[in-house]
């Protein structure tokens, strides 16, 4: 009976400490959770106590980081996605704005359909003495300004130098090649000191009248043609003092008396420009700069050619208004007419000569023909009046025959005398 009482107390109190033990598990999980350690529990219970614990907050754990991980690995991978996806859609939109507006114009990449071979080579597998090797380029140079310590040209005139990436642009063939003459002033032309004067020049395949504002556009653009292939642009005319027209002295470009961009465009193939105030007195070198509208010189398709510009010397109150290139000409002139001149009176003069020769030898033969006819004459009378005197001769030698010997031989004497006096005359 009392094994049975006690039998059954014991199975009454077994689930009670079951229940406790429960129940303490759940206050150490309880507690885990805030953070107090299962581990302060003593003996086996709290070691069990501890484990149990553990086991819990491991399995809590496990599925509070999957579950946070999982969300917040697809938040920021999925925000991070987005966030590439618009640098890539911005950088595709930047990179591919020129192809998808079919404008390479705007493309910030370098068409390969532009790329020049022949800049990749030094041209010295065809030297000649003195030649030097050129800059090399797969790439046209687009980055050749980052190699040099200057500030980019961008369209300004840097005195102090720049560096300009603007391509030189479209070339002028030879067809096409600008050329200038100067009209006023000539070459060596005086004009008074002072007083306005005009200065002209004619002009060929070049588009004049067309400029861009030299402040902000300046080497901005490459060069361009118009419809024929000349050159669209404009000229410049500058005058610079000289000590004399034989001074062999380089001047200094940054000096100079007149400067003018003619913006206007040629009338009838001629540029003007007037210098209203005039210059002081001196002698001066006129030149003209002819360029494309950005300001840049003429470029053209070869190296050799004449020049594509004009150059005269002319004096301001120097010459007293005479020019001495012409002068010289005209006193080369009037000595070669002189000599001309000189020449034909000394022909005249041989011909004069000769002229009075021959009148003179004209003369003589008359002088000689008449003296002839003269001897003639005069032998005719002698041979007449020796036969007169022979008549006479005879008439004496009958009448001395008649008349007796004395009358004969005094007609004789008298008759030798005559013939005498008359042979002397001869």
């Amino acid at each position: 009976m009392k094994f049975s009482t006690a039998l059954t107390s014991l199975i009454l109190i077994v689930p009670l400490l079951a229940g406790e033990a429960l129940g303490a598990a759940a206050v150490g999980r309880a507690q885990g959770g805030k953070g107090f350690g299962g581990n302060k529990g003593a003996g086996k219970g709290g070691a069990q106590n501890g484990n149990a614990t553990a086991i819990g907050g491991a399995a809590a754990n496990s599925t509070g980081s999957a579950a946070a991980n999982s969300t917040g690995s697809a938040a920021t991978n999925s925000t991070g996605s987005a966030a590439n996806a618009t640098v890539l859609a911005n950088n595709g939109a930047a990179n591919n704005a020129g192809a998808a507006n079919n404008d390479p114009q705007t493309s910030l990449t370098l068409n390969p359909a532009v790329i020049a071979p022949g800049f990749a080579q030094n041209g010295q597998n065809q030297a000649v003495p003195g030649q030097v090797a050129s800059l090399t380029s797969t790439n046209n140079f687009i980055n050749f300004c980052l190699t040099v310590n200057k500030p980019l040209t961008n369209g300004q005139q840097i005195k102090t130098g720049s560096c300009n990436p603007a391509p030189m642009g479209v070339i002028a063939a030879t067809t096409n090649m600008p050329a200038s003459k100067f009209v006023s002033p000539v070459n060596g032309q005086d004009i008074a000191p002072n007083t306005a004067f005009t200065i002209s020049m004619a002009v060929q395949n070049l588009n004049t009248g067309n400029f861009v504002n030299a402040a902000t556009n300046y080497y901005s653009a490459p060069q361009q043609l118009d419809g024929a292939g000349n050159i669209i642009g404009h000229s410049h005319f500058t005058v610079t003092s000289i000590p004399s027209f034989t001074s062999t002295t380089p001047q200094n470009p940054n000096t100079f008396a007149f400067f003018k961009g003619v913006n206007s465009a040629a009338v009838n193939g001629v540029l003007s420009e007037p210098v209203t105030a005039g210059l002081p007195t001196g002698f001066y070198r006129l030149c003209s700069i002819n360029t494309d509208a950005n300001h840049m010189p003429c470029l053209v398709a070869v190296a050799q050619h004449g020049t594509l510009d004009d150059c005269v010397y002319f004096s301001v109150g120097a010459g007293n208004g005479k020019n001495p290139f012409a002068g010289g000409n005209a006193a080369a002139s009037n000595a070669a007419g002189a000599g001309a001149g000189a020449a034909s009176n000394a022909t005249a003069a041989n011909n004069a000569t000769a002229a009075n020769n021959a009148t003179a030898a004209n003369n003589a033969t008359a002088a000689n023909n008449a003296t002839a006819a003269n001897n003639a004459t005069a032998t005719n009378a002698g041979a007449a009046s020796n036969a007169t005197n022979a008549g006479a001769a005879n008439k004496g030698a009958g009448k001395g025959a008649g008349k007796g010997g004395q009358g004969a031989n005094n007609g004789g004497r008298k008759g030798g005398r005559r013939e005498s006096r008359l042979g002397r005359d001869y």
